[in-house]
């Protein structure tokens, strides 16, 4: 059986949500752009027919891997989450020590993370070390840039 893919409501619906434009919009623009290239004629030398043909691949590809997170999800329900303790679902608001700055994270399975909305992986460096800490607890994360001190200061739902 393949991993569970921990979603939230939330990221449930913008995963399906997703799918269906894929499936609907992202289709019909691909299988225009191949019959637009087809009209050049000569498909060897034809690179317009070739990139169509790669975004349809891309296309389906994504749609397949979006197909089979949504046979293997688990969601959270974030009205049981407890905020004594990091785990995935929880947002936080943690300092950067070292820039003494004040950041807002949700710790998230990898299929719903998004590192530009706040949305971190629990797979990802930071999701991990901050997995099982409470708030006042300083955690050292390593990061390919070398090493980042973060001090929790909230835990929410």
């Amino acid at each position: 059986m393949a991993d569970e893919i921990l979603l939230t409501y939330a990221g449930l619906h913008e995963l399906e949500a997703e799918l269906e434009q894929l499936k609907t919009v992202g289709r019909k623009e691909v299988a225009e752009k191949i019959k637009v290239a087809l009209s050049f004629g000569d498909l060897s030398e034809n690179s317009e027919y070739d990139e169509a043909k790669s975004d349809q691949g891309k296309l389906e590809s994504r749609i397949n891997e979006i197909e089979a997170m949504l046979q293997n999800v688990k969601i959270l329900d974030e009205d049981n989450l407890n905020t004594e303790i990091v785990h995935i679902g929880s947002k936080l608001k943690v300092k950067d020590v070292e820039y003494d700055e004040i950041m807002d994270y949700q710790i998230v399975g990898f299929a719903q993370a998004d590192p530009e909305k706040g949305r971190i992986s629990d797979e990802s460096p930071v999701g991990k070390a901050l997995l099982g800490h409470t708030v006042g607890d300083t955690v050292e994360v390593e990061v390919p840039a070398g090493k980042l001190l973060f001090e929790i200061v909230e835990i929410s739902k």
